[in-house]
């Protein structure tokens, strides 16, 4: 059974009288800012996935085998 005209005028009728004109334009724009939102998230996320990830630093074996200043400075007090 689907639902005749005047069914759907009376519903749509109802609908206005309860919530009125303002109400319902004020959550048809909140319904677009949110697909507006959901779409530049999109675009977004799409763009961050097309970069390359960063590459993690490379350290040479000359520098990790070099002792930090702390530990100079620690090696000459206990000494």
């Amino acid at each position: 059974m689907q639902p005749s005209i005047w069914q759907i005028l009376i519903v749509a009728a109802l609908v206005l009288i309860l919530f009125g004109r303002g109400r319902i334009s004020e959550m048809m724009g909140d319904v677009g800012k949110g697909i507006r939102s959901f779409k530049q998230g999109i675009t977004e996320e799409e763009a961050n996935a097309a970069k390359p990830a960063p590459q993690a630093p490379q350290i040479d074996s000359k520098t990790a085998d070099t002792p930090t200043e702390t530990s100079k400075t620690a090696d000459k007090t206990a000494g």
